[in-house]
């Protein structure tokens, strides 16, 4: 987090008033603006911004109006805080050789829609609002600013007119661009469209209509740096393990990842985001949550896959162990929801590797999940 004073350097532009601003007032209803989306296309990536008509409606129809012009094309995002917020919108930014006049631009279009008992929510991560002039809370214009982080600092000073809804991870790089002592990125990180559509209905979750009987024709196959074993998926033992299991190998959660325990005679384990060799994104942290458990009397014998948890049943988040041996002390204890289709012998050879404790000396990582269907 960053002090306050920094956020208004930030966002207060230097423009001078004009001497009688003539302000822009929305020709389109609220209903009419309602379930739009700009999509902002910026040399660094693409994020969407939901708008808000009915928070700000002439904010949002100006916006909606600069996008169909064209004029944010080119425009920099000339100021950034590092994981605190970025601004950019100001047609000056376009031109390298005005550098001075970065921030001053495009400014006395708006009268403020804000009052001091705004949503709290308005200032949160994610948060699209109106540059300001210094004391003049009617000087809104092109120039925009994103909460990269929560700011509640903020309430009741600026107009909030949108909210990211997907992209966020491309913002936060944005705000850590290397900068100079103003906030002036080093390369230009510039905006290469903004584009207003209708707000797309919501995805289907994945694997979230499939029968049981579906479901048991999926194959999740663990490549790892000994060989390939094909899990075989038992919906009908535990369907909503399967369902989450199924989401996580196809977003990529498990790759990369090490078989970080090994015990003799008993389970190899894997799937642990702790292990894994680089950061979840975002999108594949939303996934990571705590497991219902659905546990049965299915005896744990070898071949068997369950999910791993801790003392708390419904802990379970991902970590996966395959019983190499007979592990009948775990029966009804851990959800049971897979098991070995082939590929047993490259379990037993993870499981003959050298151990220090139950971590192995060698490093043996499952190095992509590929889910499949089998007719």
């Amino acid at each position: 987090m960053f002090r306050l004073v920094s956020v208004l350097l930030l966002l207060l532009a230097q423009a001078r008033p004009p001497a009688a601003p003539t302000f822009f007032t929305s020709p389109l209803s609220v209903e009419q603006m309602k379930g739009k989306q700009a999509v902002v296309d910026t040399t660094m990536g693409t994020f969407v911004i939901q708008l808000l008509p009915e928070r700000a409606p002439n904010h949002v129809a100006y916006m909606m109006k600069l996008a169909k012009d064209g004029a944010y094309v080119g425009t920099l995002f000339h100021r950034v805080i590092r994981y605190g917020i970025i601004q950019g919108g100001d047609p000056f930014t376009k031109d390298p050789s005005k550098v001075a006049q970065y921030g001053t631009g495009a400014m006395n279009q708006l009268k403020a829609e804000f009052s001091a008992t705004t949503n709290p929510d308005d200032y949160s991560r994610g948060a699209v609002a109106a540059v300001l002039a210094p004391g003049r809370p009617d000087s809104g214009g092109a120039q925009f600013f994103i909460c990269v982080t929560d700011q509640k600092s903020l309430q009741g000073q600026y107009t909030v007119f949108g909210k990211i809804v997907d992209g966020m991870e491309i913002v936060e790089q944005i705000s850590a661009a290397p900068a100079n002592a103003n906030g002036l990125p080093d390369a230009r990180v510039e905006i290469k469209s903004v584009t207003i559509r209708d707000t797309p209905p919501p995805p289907v979750v994945p694997f979230s209509t499939e029968t049981v009987a579906e479901l048991a024709q999926y194959r999740a196959i663990l490549q790892t740096t000994k060989g390939e074993i094909v899990l075989k998926m038992r919906p009908d033992l535990a369907p909503e393990t399967v369902r989450h299991f199924l989401r996580m190998s196809q977003a990529g959660i498990y790759d990369v990842t090490l078989v970080h325990r090994v015990v003799k005679g008993f389970v190899i384990q894997t799937g642990s985001v702790a292990f894994r060799a680089t950061p979840l994104s975002p999108k594949q942290q939303e996934l990571i949550h705590g497991m219902a458990p659905e546990f049965t009397k299915t005896p744990n014998m070898p071949g068997i896959v369950s999910m791993a948890r801790g003392e708390e049943p419904a802990s379970a988040t991902g970590s996966f162990f395959i019983c190499t041996g007979e592990c009948r002390a775990l029966d009804s204890q851990y959800t049971v929801f897979a098991e070995i289709e082939s590929g047993m012998d490259i379990a037993k050879a993870i499981e003959a590797v050298a151990v220090n404790g139950e971590a192995p000396v060698e490093p043996i990582s499952v190095t992509k999940v590929i889910v499949r269907k089998t007719s």
